[in-house]
């Protein structure tokens, strides 16, 4: 399944350093119109109660078309994990030199992770239900986020190396803390969004941040 989604990818993606032609442009434009279909109707029914035909018919496309991108509705998901990783991954790569305060970076860290919801609660819990519902999409989840620990693992070693955070936990651990007050905080928030999920991330990353500073920096700030 995922082999076809990323091949279904490749073959949507511009070739490395050329522009789009209108053929990829037009398969680009279709796929991002069934992935903003789908989200809608995601948010509005809940993704177990979405069908393909909902999507396509949403989408105005037919089915093959649909499964020329996607081999299910459930692959809508591993493209978007996909797609923030990479979003991710590009972050990190910057963040791990930047000269920006580390508050600032798990904050904006944390916006991107959650952009596709951020502004709906409804959706925010739909995405999570089919990851809860089958022990192959547990398995993805949590191989996914590994992989995002490993990457953010990166910033927090070099962040140790200059002092600004405690190091009697590895980069590893401090990583998974992020985790662990991302999803808390996402999922409270998508229960009583009483508050802007904005707001709630910049609570939780200047209480983390507050949690793993070296004594150094804060002596120095």
């Amino acid at each position: 399944m995922d082999n076809a989604l990323h091949h279904a990818n490749s073959e949507n993606s511009p070739s490395c350093g050329k522009p789009p032609n209108r053929r990829e442009k037009r398969r680009t434009e279709t796929r991002e119109r069934i992935v903003q279909q789908a989200l809608r109707l995601f948010s509005e029914r809940g993704v177990m109660a979405t069908t393909v035909e909902d999507i396509t018919n949403a989408a105005d496309v037919g089915k093959g078309t649909f499964f020329n991108y996607f081999p299910s509705k459930e692959d809508i998901l591993t493209y978007l994990c996909q797609s923030q990783m990479g979003k991710i991954k590009e972050f990190v790569s910057k963040a791990i030199h930047s000269t920006e305060s580390m508050d600032q970076v798990l904050y904006r860290l944390a916006s991107i992770i959650t952009e596709e919801f951020a502004d709906c609660p409804a959706l925010a819990r739909s995405l999570l239900v089919p990851f809860f519902a089958s022990d192959s999409a547990r398995q993805r989840m949590a191989a996914d986020l590994k992989k995002d620990r490993k990457m953010l693992a990166g910033v927090m070693a070099a962040r140790q190396k200059r002092g600004e955070i405690r190091d009697d936990l590895t980069p590893t651990e401090l990583a998974l803390q992020f985790q662990r007050a991302l999803f808390g905080t996402t999922v409270l928030w998508s229960l009583d969004p009483s508050k802007p999920l904005p707001d709630c991330l910049k609570e939780m990353s200047d209480v983390l941040w507050s949690g793993i500073r070296s004594q150094t920096s804060r002596q120095n700030q």
